[in-house]
C-alpha cells in the first residue's frame, strides 16, 4: 500500500523531519539482485566474412534515391506516388505522430499544474419543516457559488518523471525509424516488382519470337511435303509446338496484368492505374559496391537496427522508471477557493467565504506486497529482450548484406555462362535449320536445337532480372543508402529538454535517426 501524508502549512518546520525519513526508507529500499542479464553486441566485433571483406571497394554509400540508378523514369513516378499513396506506410507515419503526442503527456508530468473550477447553481430551498425547519431560506430561490484554483508539483525525487519522458522520446525516435524502415521495405518491394514487370515483357518478346520461327518452319515443312521432299511426320512434328508457345504467350500476358495491379496496390491505387504503365526501360550503370568500415556503420545506416537500438534504451528508461517507484517522493500542493450558499451571485467572491490550504504531501511505499519489485524484475527482463532483438537485427542485418554480395557476384557469373549458353545454342539452332531446308538433317535436329535456344533465352533473361533484384535487395540491406542523420547519438544523449522530440518534416521522415551509444549499457545501467 501507498500512504500519503500532507502536511498543513503551518507545519512546514516538520518538512526536513519527513525528507529525512524519505532518505532512510530510500536506504533501505533494495532491488534484491533484479538487473539486466544481456548486453547489446558490438557490430565491430562480429566477423563480417570474406564475402564483405572483398566487397569492400568503396568509401561511400548509395544515394537515398538508390532506385535512380535504374534509369527508369516511370519507376522514379512509382516509388514518389507510392511514398506518398501507401496506405500502409500511412498508417506507419500516424504511429509516429501517435508517440510523440505521448511524448508530450509525460513531459506535462515534469511541470507545475494549475487546474480551475468554478460552478454556479440556482437553488429553490423547499419550505419542509421536517427536514429544514423553519428559517429564512424557506421557499426561497438563491445562487450557491464555488470557486476554487488547484496547484501541485512534483518534485520527481528520484527521477522517475524525468525517466518516464525519456522513455517515451526514444518510443517516438524508434516509430520514425520503423517509419524508415517501412519506406525503405516499400521501396525495394516495389523496384523488385518493377522488375519482375520488366521480366515479363522479356519472356513474352521470346516467346513470341520462338513462335514466329516455329510457324516460319511449319511453313517451311508444309512447302517441302507439297515438293516431294519432305513427309507428313515432319509437318506433324513442326506443328506440335505451336499450341504451347501460344500457351506461354497467354500466361506471360496474364503475368503482365498481375504485374500492373501490384504495382498500382503498391502505390495506394487501384487496379486501373496499372493500365497506364508503358513497358519498363530498365538499365544498370551504378557499380555494385559497399561502402568501407562494415559492420560498424551499421548502426547509424540501417533503419531496422536503428529501431531496436532505440527499443533497447527505452527498455532501459523503463528500469530507471520502475526503480524510482521504490523511493519516497514528494509532492508541492495548494489550493485557494471560496463558497457561498445564498446570497446575490458570486458571493464567493467576498473575502470571508474564501479559504486556501498549502504544504507538501509524501507519498512513500510501505506494504505492497512486492508489486513494485516484480514491475522492476519485469523491466529489466524487458529490457534483456529488447536487447536479444537488437542483436539478432545486427546479425540479421550482416547476413542480409552478405548474401546479397554472393548472389550478387554469382549471378554475373552465372550472366556470363548464360549469354554464352545462348550464344553456342543458336549457333547450333541455325546450323539445324540450314540443314533441314537443305535436306542433310531430319527435323529432330530443329525441335533440339530449338528447344535449347529458347531454355537458354529464358535463362539469361532471368538471371539478368534476378541481378537487377540483388541490386535493390543489397541497397535495402545496406539501409537504402541513407547519410549520417542530423540526429546524432551525441544529440540523442542529451536531456528530454535539450533534445525534444523527433519533427514530422519530410527531411526527417525521409533520414533515419541515430542510435544512442553503438556499444555497451544505456546510461541507467552504467
Amino acid at each position: 500500500m501507498e500512504k500519503i501524508l500532507r502536511l498543513p502549512i503551518g507545519t512546514l518546520r516538520l518538512a526536513p523531519v519527513f525528507l529525512a525519513l524519505s532518505i532512510i526508507i530510500a536506504g533501505c529500499a533494495s532491488t534484491g539482485g533484479i538487473a539486466p542479464q544481456r548486453q547489446p553486441l558490438a557490430p565491430a566485433a562480429l566477423d563480417a566474412g570474406d564475402a564483405l571483406r572483398a566487397a569492400q571497394r568503396s568509401a561511400r554509400w548509395p544515394d537515398a534515391d538508390w532506385w535512380r540508378a535504374y534509369g527508369d523514369a516511370q519507376l522514379d513516378s512509382l516509388v514518389a506516388a507510392a511514398i506518398a499513396g501507401n496506405p500502409t506506410l500511412a498508417a506507419v507515419g500516424a504511429r509516429v505522430r501517435q508517440a510523440q503526442s505521448l511524448a508530450g503527456v509525460a513531459a506535462a508530468e515534469l511541470a507545475p499544474h494549475l487546474t480551475g473550477n468554478l460552478s454556479v447553481t440556482r437553488e429553490h430551498w423547499p419550505d419542509n419543516p421536517m427536514y429544514y425547519g423553519p428559517g429564512e431560506l424557506a421557499n426561497q430561490n438563491t445562487w450557491n457559488n464555488t470557486g476554487t484554483l488547484g496547484f501541485s508539483y512534483r518534485l520527481d525525487l528520484w527521477g522517475g518523471d524525468e525517466h518516464a519522458h525519456e522513455q517515451a522520446l526514444d518510443i517516438a525516435h524508434q516509430r520514425v525509424a520503423d517509419e524508415r524502415a517501412a519506406q525503405l521495405e516499400l521501396e525495394v518491394n516495389l523496384v523488385r516488382a518493377y522488375i519482375d514487370f520488366s521480366k515479363q515483357y522479356a519472356l513474352r518478346d521470346i516467346a513470341t519470337d520462338t513462335l514466329a520461327r516455329q510457324r516460319d518452319l511449319v511453313d517451311l515443312a508444309q512447302r517441302r511435303l507439297a515438293g516431294g521432299l519432305g513427309t507428313q511426320l515432319e509437318l506433324s512434328q513442326a506443328e506440335a509446338p505451336l499450341p504451347e508457345y501460344e500457351r506461354q504467350i497467354e500466361a506471360l500476358d496474364e503475368a503482365i496484368a498481375l504485374a500492373r495491379n501490384q504495382l498500382a496496390a503498391l502505390t495506394g491505387k487501384g487496379p486501373g492505374a496499372g493500365a497506364e504503365l508503358t513497358r519498363p526501360a530498365l538499365a544498370m550503370s551504378a557499380p555494385v559496391a559497399l561502402p568501407s568500415a562494415l559492420p560498424a556503420e551499421l548502426i547509424g545506416h540501417r533503419p531496422d537496427v536503428v529501431a531496436a537500438r532505440w527499443a533497447v534504451a527505452g527498455a532501459a528508461r523503463g528500469i530507471d522508471v520502475a526503480h524510482a517507484a521504490l523511493y519516497p517522493n514528494i509532492n508541492l500542493m495548494a489550493s485557494l477557493g471560496g463558497f457561498a450558499a445564498g446570497g446575490p451571485l458570486f458571493q464567493f467572491l467576498h473575502a470571508a467565504n474564501g479559504g486556501w490550504t498549502a504544504g507538501p504531501a509524501l507519498s512513500l511505499p510501505i506494504f505492497e506486497g512486492g508489486a513494485l519489485r516484480s514491475r522492476l524484475g519485469a523491466a529489466a527482463a524487458g529490457y534483456d529482450e529488447a536487447v536479444e532483438h537488437y542483436n539478432g537485427a545486427v546479425v540479421a542485418a550482416l547476413k542480409q548484406i552478405a548474401d546479397q554480395i554472393v548472389q550478387l557476384d554469382s549471378l554475373a557469373v552465372q550472366q556470363r555462362d548464360a549469354e554464352r549458353s545462348a550464344s553456342a545454342a543458336q549457333r547450333s539452332y541455325q546450323l539445324a535449320q540450314i540443314g533441314f531446308k537443305r535436306g542433310l538433317n531430319d527435323y529432330v535436329n530443329v525441335i533440339v536445337g530449338e528447344t535449347q535456344w529458347l531454355g537458354s533465352q529464358q535463362r539469361v533473361a532471368q538471371i539478368r532480372a534476378a541481378r537487377l533484384a540483388a541490386y535493390a535487395s543489397l541497397m535495402g540491406a545496406l539501409g537504402g543508402g541513407l547519410t549520417t542523420p542530423a540526429d546524432s547519438p551525441e544529440a540523442a544523449a542529451l536531456k528530454p529538454a535539450q533534445r525534444g522530440a523527433p519533427g514530422l518534416s519530410a527531411a526527417q521522415r525521409g533520414a533515419s535517426v541515430a542510435a544512442r551509444q553503438a556499444s555497451g549499457a544505456p546510461d541507467a545501467l552504467r
